[in-house]
């Protein structure tokens, strides 16, 4: 007999919830949120997963709610595991995924009178979410009533922001009550609606009057319509389309390695470059060249077009243009004349030239960090989700081809902190096997994201391990201070192979360029247990060879 919490405020929540079609939660352990924890596991219509470190829980969150691109709801106790949700918050905040935030607490009267385990937590996160709600206590007069009216405020505003929104929870004791019958709530009355949109007249001048059109897009999903779209205006030369690996748009006349092609540019490159409008697409772009380049370069123009941010990153926007790209393009396509333009020439002359120079370093260059990227370009089946880690590690990625259209990274806030746990929450929504591609600094920062017995054996890890930050060798300034070694690169010489026995992966470590391209033959076949693969470059002057391909690519 199935057997649910007596707490009218979580009986509401799960009632809500299941109305919008939210049917995942991470639990973490704990007295406060109990409540919680029964009431959901016993559902049919929700799958609840126990997720024991706060911190990596929500990064789980984050990478299945990146993948179903609908909100996961997370649980917490009351105290200091709140705030070890705040890192995924944040990330989630910038990179708009939506997260529900679940947090039990003290009832209100306890707070800041010494109570064990409570803290401020009522709008602990309000600086990064779209919202934060507090539900009255069972005892409190219309708390039903406003309970509902609360909860379904809350959901929406996830739903509507595609972002983190919480709920703080406070909870009288008894806490372990419970009940076998649900009570009939009131059916949900959706109000979701969908911002109107409208091109201005402006706009269609701005782009006849423009021949030298620069579209740059960042981090985003993969859209088969805008990737048709913007195929529309590059196949006649008439723009430039600048793209990243985690921008997840194919064309062979999209522009997708931009360090590549603009990482040595002069002053006099910048000015012949410059683009006179400017239009970005998606969110975080992780090349800081070419924002270098753009700000230098001052477009007359910059149109931004996204539903959620409008940032000014190039010190330079003139419009934002608050919807889809699909839906901005698919009405601007039809008002416009797209023809030819020498200033796509010219950036494809810069490409034929530097692509060229790129296939001359490659075929020179031995085992190393670079090499594995060219290797791992050419290797990773096409049915894998790939998740980069930030750091090298995205751009490395940046300067090879890789042609699959689902390719993440954490670029909300670029942290280290959660690449394992979201790219592990990723493959627990995912049908198609998933590989995370990871340094080794932000690989065992999060060793608890394989504290985690939901990950499927179709998961692969590949750690490239090079003996500490090494991203500090490569940008200028920390290797002239004497605390490099100690407190900037943090120097190591662990490994990951008592992790992957410890927590059931299959572990194999190479060396050398000939066992590596063995290996990759037989790591991505399928097995009955998840695998590591550490690819061990402590002894390579990886940074050096990065600085020399840059030298070379003048």
């Amino acid at each position: 007999m199935k057997q649910f919490s007596s707490k009218r405020s979580i009986q509401l929540l799960g009632h809500i919830l299941k109305s919008y079609g939210i049917e995942d939660i991470i639990i973490s352990p704990g007295s406060r949120n109990a409540p919680l924890a029964i009431h959901f596991s016993e559902l049919d219509e929700f799958n609840s997963y126990s997720i024991v470190d706060e911190r990596s829980a929500a990064f789980v969150a984050l990478g299945m709610a990146k993948n179903i691109k609908k909100p996961v709801a997370i649980t917490c106790t009351s105290g200091s595991a709140s705030a070890n949700y705040y890192p995924a918050i944040t990330e989630a905040f910038y990179s708009n995924i939506p997260l529900l935030i679940l947090t039990a607490d003290r009832p209100s009267n306890y707070i800041d009178i010494f109570d064990g385990q409570t803290i401020r937590q009522k709008e602990i996160y309000k600086n990064h979410s779209y919202g934060d709600f507090q539900l009255l206590e069972d005892s409190k007069e219309n708390s039903e009533t406003e309970n509902f009216d609360i909860i379904k405020k809350a959901v929406e505003l996830c739903i509507e922001k595609q972002g983190p929104v919480h709920i703080n929870i406070p909870l009288e004791e008894p806490l372990y009550e419970l009940v076998s019958e649900m009570p009939v709530f009131s059916t949900v009355e959706k109000t979701i609606q969908k911002k109107p949109f409208e091109i201005s007249s402006n706009l269609i001048a701005e782009w006849h009057l423009s021949k030298r059109v620069l579209i740059l897009v960042g981090t985003r999903d993969y859209s088969e319509e805008l990737e048709m779209q913007l195929t529309q205006f590059v196949k006649n030369h008439s723009v430039v389309v600048l793209s990243e690996v985690n921008s997840n748009l194919k064309h062979d006349k999209f522009f997708s390695h931009i360090d590549r092609y603009i990482f040595n540019f002069t002053e006099e490159d910048i000015r012949i470059f410059a683009p006179d409008l400017l239009i970005t697409i998606g969110q975080n772009v992780v090349s800081k060249k070419v924002k270098y380049f753009l700000r230098q370069a001052k477009p007359k123009n910059h149109w931004h077009i996204d539903p959620f941010w409008q940032p000014d990153t190039f010190f330079a926007l003139t419009e934002k243009i608050e919807t889809k790209p699909e839906t901005f393009f698919g009405n601007f396509i039809n008002k416009i004349n797209l023809e030819p333009q020498a200033y796509y020439n010219l950036w494809d002359n810069l490409r034929d030239k530097k692509d060229l120079k790129h296939i001359e370093f490659c075929n020179k260059i031995g085992f190393s960090d670079f090499k594995l990227f060219e290797n791992l370009a050419q290797k990773i089946p096409q049915n894998y989700n790939i998740h980069f880690s930030n750091s090298s590690v995205i751009r490395y990625a940046q300067l090879f081809h890789f042609t699959q259209k689902n390719i993440y990274c954490n670029r909300g806030t670029s942290g280290i902190d959660g690449s394992t746990s979201t790219a592990m929450g990723f493959a627990m929504k995912s049908k198609n096997p998933t590989v995370l591609v990871t340094g080794d600094i932000s690989f065992f920062y999060d060793i608890n994201g394989l504290w985690n017995q939901y990950i499927p054996p179709y998961v692969r890890i590949i750690i490239f391990n090079n003996g500490g930050g090494d991203i500090f060798k490569i940008i200028p300034g920390p290797d002239s201070t004497n605390a490099l070694d100690e407190f900037i690169l943090t120097k190591h010489n662990r490994t990951a192979e008592l992790l992957a026995k410890d927590f059931g992966f299959s572990y194999f470590k190479v060396e050398d360029e000939l066992t590596l391209e063995r290996v990759l033959e037989q790591f991505f076949l399928p097995d009955s247990k998840p695998k590591i693969l550490e690819v061990d470059t402590k002894e390579i002057e990886n940074a050096q060879i990065l600085k020399n391909y840059f030298s070379e690519m003048k």
